[in-house]
């Protein structure tokens, strides 16, 4: 990418240009030759800035290891207390004490399981059990049907999962280490279930504050050295963005410690690619507008706070745009996206500050040497109007057929809009978050292929006593169905099953000696409510699941108005069906939101409506070739819910961003020259910035592509598509092309100040 991309190079000489440049020598002149009022005070000041900002940096680094000491991926946590599943397992939690999740063991032995087999795994629990892994008791060895698997369930700490699972695998390790057993046969032995899941999840975040920051940085750097030929400057703006980094980590985990704000992975690391690519983008700005101002004052003292004087509206306008838009998230119920509002939004505010103090107090510090070894040599205000350059000759072709050229790319633009439907976002299987190899995700298949797929993970039905046979006679009518137990104190296993008749299975009498005669155990009751357990013939994370839990629950409700069905399952279901509402509900208020700043902004009514609708078009071509990429290409089954509205968010609120870069710039050259020529004018000014801002910031978020988590990936691909479709072709032309052909109307209503073209 060449240098003139962060310098302004002017349309070819015109009249209105040879007075504004006139006007543009005599504002700089002034004062030219003098030396700055109060200069030794300002150079004390920015020494201070500096400091400040290294005393943050070196304040706030440590706390880039430890945010995911405070972040937690399990996603019952997110939902709302209103949601069914939440107060089911409140309910649930009132019939045992135990708050353990499940790692489920499957062993598969093709030849057959043996009495071995089954006799390592008891040995394997209690192993187990005396290193105070479990949590409590584990279940006894279940042989599958076909007897080719055992099944063993070993409930884990809540707290410590991860851990937990991988003291299990190690164990497992060491047991089979060759992958076979005392026989010499092989087998294969995988941990799976919900436990399982959250280790491979926690694996894949791993390196979320490691290899992800360290693969943006390196992304931008070379984009900033490529851009600035200079080895000095790219540092210094990279230093920038990591200070605002730091501070944002250092204020969200105070936060989330105190248990102000929940942060998950993806939050955490959204977080850190938004505040590089802002920081970076903003920076971009100052440092081109600090250039331009030491081509006409000698002076960089002057020359700096010329630039800050020129960029302050412009940032603080299109942060703030940023800001608003993200905190419409608190507006939603899970916890997940709401949290992710304050925190980048906190992000921004970082960003916003280390650009406006740090970086324009490192350049004035610095001066010209800045930009070594290619530094910009002062030179006549009115030598501008002789250059050209690239945008000059693009604002010169938008002057020739802008209507042609608006008109033919929105139809181009329009065109993915047909595959945007098939962009399937009503959730994914927990077994397909993890991109690559996932052990939990190989023992699933595994334990499907010999067990009922929700084995181990029942979903739970807390139901009233005396509404329990019929309950569980609507259940047991049921397709996915696979079988119910109910819990009682009088079984050794702690539930008893109950038939699709709705009748408890009678068990051998644990009394005194009184024949065969069996003993029907009674179900415990808590509060007059009985808790019900149904294994799922699909796997207990998949769609095909969450559908017969939404038949559970509306065969169980017209029953019992109190019941309540929850279980992993259950939480999955709500959650994607939260999440559903949650972006029905932001993505109006986000549009409306913005298109008031706009109007605010530009003063006018229909400018920020074209420019809304422009951003709109732009996100859904993005998504509609998002789609075709995903299931032709890639072959993904699906997206989370939330991918569309974390993805409208960041499109529409930083492509915003590069309206109101270009638009505030068309505005103010509008004032003197005129909307046709002054939109040209604005495009050869800001035309460079908005493309390396582009650039840099598609780069920073095309690096979540490399942390394995399917809704980073996903986001990744979405976001960086867009962010280049909307810098590189609708804000150079297509948003040129309609302002000129719509002429000074565009301002409407209030175009008194603007002259006639």
């Amino acid at each position: 990418m060449p240098h003139f991309l962060l310098t302004r190079t002017p349309q070819p000489s015109h009249p209105d240009d040879d007075r504004d440049a006139e006007r543009s020598a005599g504002e700089a002149g002034s004062g030219a030759g003098a030396p700055v009022r109060g200069r030794k005070a300002l150079l004390a000041l920015f020494a201070v800035l500096l400091v400040a900002w290294v005393g943050i940096a070196g304040v706030g680094g440590p706390y880039f290891g430890k945010i995911t000491d405070v972040a937690t991926n399990d996603r019952s946590s997110f939902l709302p207390e209103s949601a069914e599943s939440t107060r089911a397992q409140e309910a649930i939690d009132r019939f045992s004490d135990d708050d353990s999740v499940p790692a489920i063991v499957v062993l598969e032995n093709s030849d057959g399981i043996t009495d071995d087999d089954a006799e390592t795994f008891k040995d394997l629990a209690a192993s187990l059990d005396d290193d105070g892994v479990l949590a409590a008791d584990a279940s006894p060895t279940i042989p599958s049907g076909d007897g080719q698997a055992l099944e063993l369930i070993l409930p884990v700490s809540s707290d410590a999962t991860a851990e937990d699972v991988e003291s299990i695998r190690t164990a497992i390790a060491d047991v089979f280490p060759s992958g076979t057993d005392d026989s010499g046969t092989a087998v294969t032995v995988h941990v799976t279930g919900p436990a399982g899941f959250a280790a491979d999840l926690s694996e894949a975040f791993a390196g979320i504050d490691g290899i992800l920051l360290l693969v943006a940085l390196i992304a931008v750097f070379v984009i900033l050295v490529i851009v600035y030929r200079s080895p000095l400057l790219p540092i210094i703006v990279l230093f920038t963005s990591v200070a605002a980094l730091a501070a944002s980590i250092f204020v969200v985990w105070h936060l989330a410690d105190a248990q102000i704000l929940l942060v998950n992975g993806q939050v955490q690391g959204i977080l850190f690619i938004l505040v590089v690519g802002a920081t970076t983008d903003y920076s971009l700005l100052v440092v081109a507008r600090f250039r331009d101002a030491l081509l006409h004052q000698p002076d960089r003292v002057r020359a700096g706070l010329s630039a800050l004087k020129g960029v302050l509206e412009p940032i603080l306008a299109s942060g703030g745009t940023v800001i608003a838009s993200l905190l419409v998230l608190l507006l939603t119920d899970l916890a997940s996206t709401r949290a992710l509002g304050p925190v980048a939004a906190i992000g921004i505010v970082m960003a916003i500050l280390a650009a406006l103090t740090f970086l324009p107090a490192a350049l004035m510090v610095i001066g010209r040497a800045v930009f070594w070894p290619f530094q910009p040599k002062s030179r006549p205000a009115s030598a501008a109007a002789e250059r050209k350059g690239v945008w000059a000759r693009i604002a010169g072709f938008v002057a020739k057929r802008p209507r042609m050229i608006w008109i033919g790319l929105v139809i181009i633009l329009a065109l993915p809009l047909l595959a945007a439907p098939q962009f399937k976002a009503s959730g994914v299987a927990q077994s397909e978050f993890v991109l690559g190899e996932s052990e939990a995700r190989d023992g699933q298949d595994v334990l499907s292929a010999h067990f009922p797929g929700g084995s181990g993970s029942p979903t739970q039905v807390v139901v009233g006593e005396n509404e329990l046979d019929d309950a569980a006679k609507a259940i047991g009518r049921l397709g996915g169905v696979e079988s119910m137990a109910v819990t009682t104190e009088d079984s050794p296993s702690g539930t008893a099953t109950v038939t699709a008749e709705g009748e408890i299975e009678a068990a051998p009498s644990q009394g005194p000696p009184m024949g065969d005669a069996p003993s029907t155990p009674a179900p415990t009751t808590v509060d007059g409510q009985v808790l019900l357990e149904v294994t799922l013939s699909d796997a207990a994370d998949s769609l095909a699941a969450e559908e017969t839990v939404t038949d559970i629950r509306d065969a169980v409700h017209p029953l019992d108005a109190d019941a309540l069905v929850g279980g992993e399952t259950a939480v999955d279901l709500d959650t994607n069906t939260t999440a559903e509402a949650d972006r029905t509900l932001a993505i109006p208020l986000i549009l409306l939101v913005i298109t008031v700043i706009l109007v605010l902004l530009l003063r006018s009514l229909l400018a920020p409506l074209l420019l809304v609708a422009l951003t709109v078009l732009s996100f859904g071509t993005a998504l509609g070739v998002s789609a075709l990429v995903f299931n032709h290409v890639i072959g993904f089954d699906g997206a989370d819910p939330s991918v569309p509205l974390y993805a409208f968010v960041f499109l529409v609120a930083l492509g915003i961003d590069y309206n109101i870069f270009l638009m505030s710039r068309v505005r103010e050259e509008s004032l003197h020259l005129g909307t046709r020529a002054g939109v040209l004018k604005g495009l050869v000014a800001t035309g460079g910035v908005i493309t390396s801002a582009g650039v840099v910031l598609a780069a920073t978020f095309a690096a979540l592509a490399v942390i394995p988590i399917m809704f980073l990936f996903q986001l990744a691909f979405i976001v960086t598509f867009g962010v280049l479709l909307d810098a590189i072709l609708v804000r150079s032309l297509v948003v040129p092309a309609l302002v000129h052909d719509v002429g000074r109307a565009v301002w409407w209503p209030w175009r008194g100040k603007i002259p006639k073209d």
